[in-house]
């Protein structure tokens, strides 16, 4: 909750997609609903982030659903946790804390009872703080440490909500607007997936994009809108869970449909201007015109008015990306790199008009001195 993409705010978005997820729980007869982590964008949420998961929860808890939720990396430990306690006594279940236990609810339904347990985001120095005599020293190891620490029947049924970066024989593939953090995850903080082998089903938080991670019952649902260009072609979705007797489970993904898709749309500027498709979802837009077109944010934004960013690939980005800055920079001034660059870019010199602002902008930057 709380997220933008780019200059627009997402909360008409994740209100239309929450109401979508309320009316799937109605149409399957959902009894329970697992929430892995990441709540809120930002650990200080906004007011509008906080009204619309708690709408959210009273409507989950109107509907006697049993609502199973932790913290993310993301979300503030202490406010997800406040008022956790009188929270259950409306079948809503938060983990918000770390304090040495792994948490179990259990739940029952005709095949018997369901253990489900409760793991929010943790570091290995948390855990180390509680286990100081166990070798803790990544990632992998402090949830080793914390599953081997709980008292888990193997032969009841069990589930896992969890928050940690995990991966199987490869590494889970990223959406591209998970945090900048996770993008640039270590070897310590990775989490081998044979450490979920005690439950029948680990439902993960973390990552954007739906996945299954080593096997079917370990997987990331995913957000449920696209946050980032590297998202246009995930299809979101919510697993449904259906579990019979011990070592029966079923998986279905639920797709979920937008209020605006996120779109990236390819092409010169005046055939994508003259055959809109779809024109309030949010796009990226990739021109191939050669030439740099003025505004181009503007006049694409008459037509997509949900446009995001508009970007080039024609012959001189190509170039570009051919180019070694290296050889550029050796022994020239700033204006001269100013002036070698602009026309790298634009295939013309620059004017005397943009010089002066460039070179104001390099003395603000502490570039230039006053006197050059």
């Amino acid at each position: 909750m709380g997220r933008s993409l780019g200059d627009y705010d997402l909360y008409d978005d994740q209100k239309f997609i929450l109401n979508e997820i309320l009316e799937i729980i109605d149409k399957k007869g959902i009894q329970s609903v697992l929430i892995a982590g990441d709540v809120y964008d930002k650990s200080i949420p906004s007011e509008a982030a906080t009204r619309l998961l708690d709408e959210f929860l009273v409507s989950l808890t109107e509907r006697n659903v049993n609502t199973f939720m932790i913290s993310g990396n993301h979300d503030s430990d202490d406010r997800l946790n406040f008022g956790s306690r009188l929270f259950a006594s409306n079948q809503l279940y938060i983990s918000a804390v770390f304090d040495g236990e792994l948490h179990k609810e259990t739940v029952s339904d005709e095949y018997g009872e369901i253990d489900i347990w409760l793991l929010p985001f943790v570091k290995a120095s948390q855990v180390r703080h509680f286990y100081p005599d166990a070798k803790i020293e990544s990632y992998d190891d402090a949830v080793k440490t914390i599953i081997e620490n709980a008292d888990i029947d193997t032969g009841r049924r069990n589930i896992i909500v969890a928050h940690q970066f995990v991966a199987g024989t490869d590494s889970p593939v990223l959406g591209g607007s998970e945090s900048q953090g996770t993008q640039n995850v270590g070897l310590v903080e990775v989490i081998g997936y044979k450490n979920f082998d005690s439950f029948d089903y680990a439902a993960l938080g973390h990552i954007h994009s739906p996945q299954r991670v080593g096997r079917e019952e370990v997987r990331y649902s995913g957000s449920p809108l696209k946050y980032s260009l590297s998202e246009v072609n995930n299809e979101k979705s919510v697993p449904i869970i259906t579990f019979g007797e011990k070592g029966d489970v079923k998986i279905v993904l639920e797709p979920l449909k937008p209020l605006r898709d996120l779109r990236h749309i390819r092409g010169k500027m005046e055939e994508l201007l003259s055959k809109p498709e779809n024109a309030n979802d949010y796009i990226y837009a990739t021109l191939t015109d050669e030439d740099y077109i003025n505004d181009v944010m503007g006049i694409f934004q008459q037509t997509y008015p949900y446009t995001v960013k508009v970007d080039y690939d024609n012959s001189h980005t190509r170039e570009i990306e051919k180019f070694d800055i290296s050889g550029m920079v050796q022994n020239k001034s700033v204006t001269e790199l100013i002036s070698d660059f602009y026309k790298t870019i634009y295939g013309q010199d620059i004017s005397e008009e943009e010089m002066a602002v460039m070179r104001m902008v390099a003395r603000e930057a502490g570039a230039l001195d006053e006197t050059d």
